[in-house]
């Protein structure tokens, strides 16, 4: 819900999580959809969860806030930030530890490879 007279804030502490469908071990909460069917959001990876092979028919920014993955044929501690632009493949990503993303996806979602 947007309001354009008032700051919304979202603290850590209050935030209500969701399982994200067909993703065991992922939740997200979702922060705002900056354009139609876009979301940012923060998302957290159990360790050892897979988001298998995937693309988004719009570009996408993540940033890793906590923990480490694999993606991309490296590996991303915090504070490592990746772009992947529309209709390219990404993943698998691999939460080798407990891992918290902030994601900018400026379009739908997508399908993911199972």
């Amino acid at each position: 819900m947007s309001n354009k007279n008032t700051q919304l804030f979202d603290d850590a502490a209050t935030s209500e999580w969701c399982v994200f469908d067909g993703l065991d071990g992922v939740s997200v909460v979702s922060l705002a959809e900056p354009v139609p069917g876009g979301s940012i959001h923060r998302a957290r990876l159990r360790q050892g969860t897979v988001i298998p092979p995937h693309t988004h028919p719009a570009d996408e920014y993540v940033l890793v806030v906590r923990g480490a993955l694999e993606t991309g044929g490296r590996r991303c501690d915090s504070g490592t930030f990746w772009t992947t632009p529309a209709h390219v493949r990404q993943g698998p990503h691999v939460a080798i530890t407990d891992t918290e993303l902030l994601t900018i996806r400026l379009g739908e979602l997508g399908t993911f490879e199972t």
